[in-house]
């Protein structure tokens, strides 16, 4: 039987995942399964496939719309609005690398210069809206966060979870590693 809050994971990517994901040329769903995709490869574990997963759910949890035009502010702080959700169902090692992505993103554009020209147009866009460069501060607390290098990790992944052609298992097959972390709480 699968738990309420992965039943609840696979009904928001149904209903509202098979929309475009901002200007890329992928959709929600896919984006979010080629990322968990691309971190089983790498050998992650099940904490950092689901927070891959996982990791724009905020984008589609609740009935905020996602900005479809690179036009218009792309900071929709999508990284905090599924947080708590994520963290209370899934625990932290999935929901802090989550709420870390955007500012991982920002991290690494500030201490890998040669990352800022590997990014799309739309997350280079994001980029700017939310913050830019990190100043030292912050690049000193990014680094004092717990997850923060896992938070990197995703980031990576993330900025490759956009093939349009790239095959993947469904949303389903990823049931029982989600409900394995919902037990384990």
């Amino acid at each position: 039987m699968v738990h309420s809050a992965t039943e609840h994971v696979i009904r928001l990517f149904e209903q509202r995942g098979q929309g475009r994901y901002g200007s890329e040329q992928v959709s929600q769903l896919q984006h979010a399964l080629q990322c968990a995709v691309l971190a089983k490869r790498q050998g992650a574990g099940s904490a950092m496939i689901a927070a891959a997963l996982l990791h724009d759910l905020g984008h589609i949890i609740d009935q905020k719309a996602m900005p479809e035009s690179d036009d218009q502010n792309l900071d929709d702080a999508h990284e905090q609005r599924a947080y708590e959700w994520i963290k209370s169902h899934f625990g932290k090692a999935v929901a802090d690398p989550v709420r870390l992505h955007v500012a991982a993103k920002r991290y690494l554009c500030t201490v890998e210069p040669e990352y800022l020209a590997k990014l799309s147009p739309a997350s280079l866009k994001s980029f700017h809206d939310q913050g830019g460069v990190m100043s030292q501060s912050q690049i000193d607390d990014f680094r004092d966060e717990p997850f923060a290098f896992e938070a990197v990790e995703l980031r990576r992944w993330d900025d490759l979870a956009k093939d349009p052609q790239m095959q993947t298992p469904r949303i389903e097959d990823f049931a029982p590693l989600l409900d394995r972390l919902v037990e384990d709480l």
